[in-house]
């Protein structure tokens, strides 16, 4: 068997956790490739990527591919275990079969004898070494993003369109390559997933790059750490978030019967560049407290009398 592989073009097929069927990939898998396809560039040998259909539909898939094509399968980064390890064995025999980047849990599991090599990152009969994912290419860093939907306000009655915006807007966001982080406005002291105070959501508020709101107060607080706001208004026509921009004189709002693409687009560019500016200046007027607002008045309110 190794003397006919001797005489073949070697052609590399790279795997992992991230190829199985029913699998989902993680950063740190992704990256550990990234690492291992860093040095096969280097070497000039031939090698494809086998992916999680769930995860790249698109992309090459294990029950796509033709093994008699491979002279040799590597098998990157997670633990040697389970069945579906077992069965890259059996459907790549006549392969050189190398593991790397991997824990060892049981070094006598068929899925780690089934391996001509294994370069362990962590067994217990090896020193530990680096995860791959730490060597992995530099890449420019992403704009991240917090998302702040509505998902009541009955009170508008025919006029919502909650779910329409809520639907349009994240399918438009899982197209942007950007850093996603869900977040909510809603305050609570028992539940780890919210934030318990006001300071604490403009803690992350402040370190994002941007903010894409359907809330009003996700427009307000947003701005007032100075960090750019993408708004939607959910509400035909127009009502308190469109309100609100209005009187913080804060352009990047979209009305719910314009809401496409090309506007979110537009409003995205303009946030990441000169909108950056304009947030902060607004930060700096809230503070300042040069306009006034509802609270400027309310002295005034409590000293008249009551009317009858």
């Amino acid at each position: 068997m190794h003397t006919q592989q001797g005489k073949r073009p070697r052609r590399v097929l790279l795997t992992g956790w991230f190829s199985f069927r029913d699998r989902e990939a993680t950063a740190g898998d992704v990256l550990a490739l990234r690492r291992v396809e860093d040095v096969m560039r280097g070497t000039g040998i031939p090698y494809d990527v086998a992916w999680s259909p769930r995860f790249r539909p698109e992309a090459l898939h294990l029950d796509r591919l033709w093994p008699e094509d491979y002279t040799h399968l590597v098998f990157v980064c997670g633990p040697l275990h389970g069945p579906q390890v077992e069965e890259l064995h059996r459907r790549f025999a006549h392969c050189v079969r190398i593991a790397v980047g991997t824990s060892v849990i049981d070094p006598g599991s068929p899925a780690v004898t089934g391996f001509h090599r294994v370069l362990p990152r962590d067994g217990p009969d090896s020193e530990p070494v680096e995860d791959l994912a730490a060597r992995a290419p530099d890449v420019p860093a992403r704009p991240v993003v917090g998302v702040i939907l509505a998902h009541g306000q009955h009170e508008y009655g025919q006029l919502r369109r909650h779910g329409q915006v809520a639907e349009e807007v994240t399918r438009w966001l899982a197209a942007k390559d950007c850093g996603r982080l869900e977040l909510e406005t809603r305050l609570d002291t028992h539940d780890w997933h919210l934030s318990a105070t006001p300071a604490q959501l403009q803690s992350v508020l402040a370190r994002l790059d941007l903010v894409v709101t359907d809330r009003l107060h996700g427009l307000v607080i947003a701005l007032r750490v100075g960090t750019p706001v993408l708004a939607v208004d959910p509400v035909a026509g127009g009502a308190k978030l469109t309100a609100q921009a209005r009187a913080c004189g804060w352009p990047a709002l979209v009305p719910a019967e314009r809401l496409d693409v090309r506007q979110l687009d537009r409003w995205w560019d303009w946030c990441l560049t000169g909108g950056r500016v304009t947030a902060r200046q607004i930060r700096d007027g809230f503070r300042e407290g040069t306009v006034p607002d509802s609270a400027d008045r309310l002295v005034e309110a409590l000293a008249r009398p009551v009317p009858g």
